[in-house]
Protein backbone atom coordinates (compact mmCIF):
# COMPACT_ATOMS: atom_id res chain seq x y z
CA UNK A 1 0.00 0.00 0.00
CA UNK A 2 1.30 3.31 -0.97
CA UNK A 3 2.45 5.45 1.83
CA UNK A 4 2.09 9.25 2.16
CA UNK A 5 3.43 11.28 -1.04
CA UNK A 6 4.20 8.11 -2.73
CA UNK A 7 2.33 7.29 -6.20
CA UNK A 8 -0.67 5.93 -6.63
CA UNK A 9 -1.03 3.38 -9.22
CA UNK A 10 -4.39 3.16 -11.16
CA UNK A 11 -6.87 0.61 -10.16
CA UNK A 12 -6.49 -3.03 -11.87
CA UNK A 13 -7.24 -6.71 -11.50
CA UNK A 14 -3.50 -6.87 -12.84
CA UNK A 15 -0.31 -5.69 -11.60
CA UNK A 16 2.36 -4.86 -14.37
CA UNK A 17 6.49 -5.60 -14.00
CA UNK A 18 9.27 -5.59 -15.85
CA UNK A 19 10.82 -8.85 -16.18
CA UNK A 20 14.21 -7.52 -16.58
CA UNK A 21 16.16 -4.39 -16.80
CA UNK A 22 16.20 -4.29 -20.41
CA UNK A 23 12.60 -4.41 -20.23
CA UNK A 24 12.14 -2.04 -17.66
CA UNK A 25 14.79 0.07 -19.98
CA UNK A 26 12.33 -0.12 -23.03
CA UNK A 27 9.85 0.86 -21.04
CA UNK A 28 11.46 4.34 -19.86
CA UNK A 29 12.15 4.71 -23.58
CA UNK A 30 8.75 4.42 -24.25
CA UNK A 31 7.32 6.58 -21.78
CA UNK A 32 9.98 9.26 -23.07
CA UNK A 33 8.95 8.88 -26.75
CA UNK A 34 5.12 7.88 -26.36
CA UNK A 35 3.83 8.72 -23.09
CA UNK A 36 -0.10 8.58 -24.32
CA UNK A 37 0.14 5.74 -26.48
CA UNK A 38 1.85 3.67 -23.59
CA UNK A 39 -0.61 4.49 -20.98
CA UNK A 40 -3.62 4.04 -23.35
CA UNK A 41 -1.74 0.47 -23.74
CA UNK A 42 -1.18 0.15 -19.74
CA UNK A 43 -4.84 0.60 -19.85
CA UNK A 44 -6.09 -1.84 -22.53
CA UNK A 45 -3.67 -5.17 -21.29
CA UNK A 46 -4.92 -4.25 -17.65
CA UNK A 47 -8.44 -4.25 -18.98
CA UNK A 48 -8.20 -7.47 -20.87
CA UNK A 49 -4.49 -8.86 -21.16
CA UNK A 50 -6.26 -11.50 -23.81
CA UNK A 51 -8.49 -9.02 -25.97
CA UNK A 52 -8.78 -10.34 -29.18
CA UNK A 53 -11.04 -7.52 -30.16
CA UNK A 54 -8.10 -5.34 -32.22
CA UNK A 55 -5.54 -8.23 -33.28
CA UNK A 56 -3.73 -5.91 -35.03
CA UNK A 57 -2.80 -4.16 -32.21
CA UNK A 58 -3.30 -7.34 -29.39
CA UNK A 59 -2.33 -10.34 -30.08
CA UNK A 60 -0.20 -13.75 -28.28
CA UNK A 61 2.68 -14.12 -29.95
CA UNK A 62 2.82 -17.49 -32.23
CA UNK A 63 5.22 -20.51 -32.10
CA UNK A 64 8.09 -20.59 -30.12
CA UNK A 65 7.63 -17.04 -29.17
CA UNK A 66 3.77 -18.27 -27.71
CA UNK A 67 5.16 -19.14 -24.38
CA UNK A 68 7.88 -17.63 -22.07
CA UNK A 69 9.39 -18.82 -18.66
CA UNK A 70 8.91 -15.84 -15.87
CA UNK A 71 10.62 -16.95 -12.53
CA UNK A 72 9.91 -20.83 -13.03
CA UNK A 73 6.53 -20.56 -14.77
CA UNK A 74 5.49 -20.95 -18.22
CA UNK A 75 3.64 -18.58 -19.59
CA UNK A 76 1.61 -16.81 -22.47
CA UNK A 77 3.16 -14.40 -23.83
CA UNK A 78 1.04 -11.42 -26.06
CA UNK A 79 2.27 -8.38 -27.75
CA UNK A 80 0.71 -4.80 -27.79
CA UNK A 81 1.35 -2.68 -30.71
CA UNK A 82 2.29 0.75 -28.89
CA UNK A 83 3.15 2.37 -31.83
CA UNK A 84 3.71 1.73 -35.61
CA UNK A 85 7.13 0.11 -34.36
CA UNK A 86 6.81 0.61 -30.44
CA UNK A 87 5.72 -2.85 -29.27
CA UNK A 88 5.48 -4.46 -25.71
CA UNK A 89 5.59 -8.30 -25.08
CA UNK A 90 4.16 -9.19 -21.86
CA UNK A 91 3.55 -12.59 -20.41
CA UNK A 92 -0.20 -13.63 -18.47
CA UNK A 93 0.58 -14.92 -14.56
CA UNK A 94 -2.84 -15.78 -14.04
CA UNK A 95 -2.28 -16.84 -9.87
CA UNK A 96 -0.13 -13.75 -8.89
CA UNK A 97 -1.98 -11.32 -10.99
CA UNK A 98 0.76 -10.08 -12.31
CA UNK A 99 1.50 -9.05 -16.38
CA UNK A 100 5.31 -9.44 -16.61
CA UNK A 101 6.83 -6.82 -19.88
CA UNK A 102 9.18 -9.35 -21.43
CA UNK A 103 10.15 -7.29 -23.74
CA UNK A 104 9.69 -3.03 -24.67
CA UNK A 105 11.06 -0.68 -26.86
CA UNK A 106 10.74 2.16 -29.95
CA UNK A 107 11.44 -0.90 -32.62
CA UNK A 108 14.96 1.13 -32.79
CA UNK A 109 17.26 -2.07 -31.78
CA UNK A 110 19.94 -1.82 -29.71
CA UNK A 111 23.52 -2.77 -30.92
CA UNK A 112 23.64 -5.74 -28.33
CA UNK A 113 20.22 -7.46 -29.21
CA UNK A 114 20.66 -10.73 -30.37
CA UNK A 115 21.28 -11.44 -34.57
CA UNK A 116 20.58 -14.63 -35.92
CA UNK A 117 21.85 -16.37 -38.81
CA UNK A 118 19.82 -17.39 -42.09
CA UNK A 119 19.14 -20.82 -41.83
CA UNK A 120 21.67 -22.67 -43.62
CA UNK A 121 19.61 -24.29 -46.27
CA UNK A 122 20.35 -22.12 -49.56
CA UNK A 123 17.00 -19.87 -50.96
CA UNK A 124 15.46 -21.55 -53.79
CA UNK A 125 17.15 -18.20 -56.05
CA UNK A 126 20.57 -19.24 -54.49
CA UNK A 127 19.88 -22.94 -55.91
CA UNK A 128 18.66 -21.60 -59.45
CA UNK A 129 21.97 -18.70 -59.17
CA UNK A 130 24.32 -21.84 -58.22
CA UNK A 131 22.83 -23.60 -61.25
CA UNK A 132 23.42 -21.10 -63.66
CA UNK A 133 27.17 -20.79 -61.79
CA UNK A 134 26.73 -17.47 -60.99
CA UNK A 135 28.02 -16.63 -57.60
CA UNK A 136 25.45 -17.14 -54.85
CA UNK A 137 24.24 -14.07 -53.31
CA UNK A 138 25.76 -13.00 -50.17
CA UNK A 139 24.01 -14.17 -46.46
CA UNK A 140 22.29 -11.69 -44.30
CA UNK A 141 22.14 -11.89 -40.74
CA UNK A 142 18.31 -11.35 -39.59
CA UNK A 143 17.84 -9.03 -37.07
CA UNK A 144 15.06 -10.14 -34.41
CA UNK A 145 12.29 -7.52 -34.19
CA UNK A 146 13.25 -5.22 -31.35
CA UNK A 147 10.99 -4.19 -29.14
CA UNK A 148 13.10 -3.51 -26.24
Amino acid sequence: MPGRGEPLPPPSAWEVRAADRRSADGWAQLARQAAGNLRRAWFAITEDPRSTANPARQHRLKGQLATVRVKGADLEQWQYEVTGAGRIWYAIDDPAATLWITQAGTGQSPPDRQVLSPPAEPSPKRLTDAAIGAPPAPARDVIVPAVG
